[in-house]
């Protein structure tokens, strides 16, 4: 296989979740496909400098989530963070009656900080503690710390409402 062969084929595995890094960085679908197109482009840049020391998924995540943020601090006019919109993250079954809560949450989420954000957005999209550290460039232990002070936030954030 190509490179460009193997490219393709990390890209296709990995479309979706290159969508939602973008879609949650993002305010317009115009926004969001600039976005993802820099974090393919970001990715073409620096496929060669891909060790293999862990999963390309986990390369992919990271480097989308460099790109992100990177993008979002240049040009805060123009990106935006917004509301998670409903169906963004399918995290739940939409028959069992959750949507309400799975709201709420996602509001608070919309409210932490882009660092705070990437790592709970992993968390639930089921990484594991090693994956996580690994793609934003903490240690393990910091992984728990951090996740267990966001969850801790969201707590007090969503009982403030109720």
């Amino acid at each position: 296989m190509s490179k460009k062969e193997i490219f393709i084929s990390a890209l296709k595995s990995n479309e979706g979740a290159i969508y939602k890094i973008a879609a949650i960085y993002t305010n317009t679908t115009e926004d969001r496909n600039d976005l993802v197109q820099e974090i393919i482009y970001q990715l073409w840049r620096s496929f060669d400098s891909f060790n293999q020391q862990s999963a390309l998924s986990t390369w992919i995540y990271r480097v989308a989530l460099n790109v992100s943020i990177t993008q979002l601090n240049k040009t805060k006019s123009r990106f935006t963070t917004v509301p998670f919109e409903p169906g963004l993250l399918n995290l739940h079954d939409s028959n069992s009656g959750e949507e309400e809560r799975w709201q709420l949450l996602r509001k608070h989420i919309d409210q932490l900080n882009l660092f705070e954000k990437g790592i709970i957005i992993l968390y639930l999209e089921d990484k594991g503690y090693e994956e996580i550290a690994d793609i934003v460039g903490i240690s393990v232990s910091n992984v728990g710390t951090r996740l267990s002070r966001i969850r801790e936030k969201l707590k007090q954030q969503i009982k403030k409402q109720l």
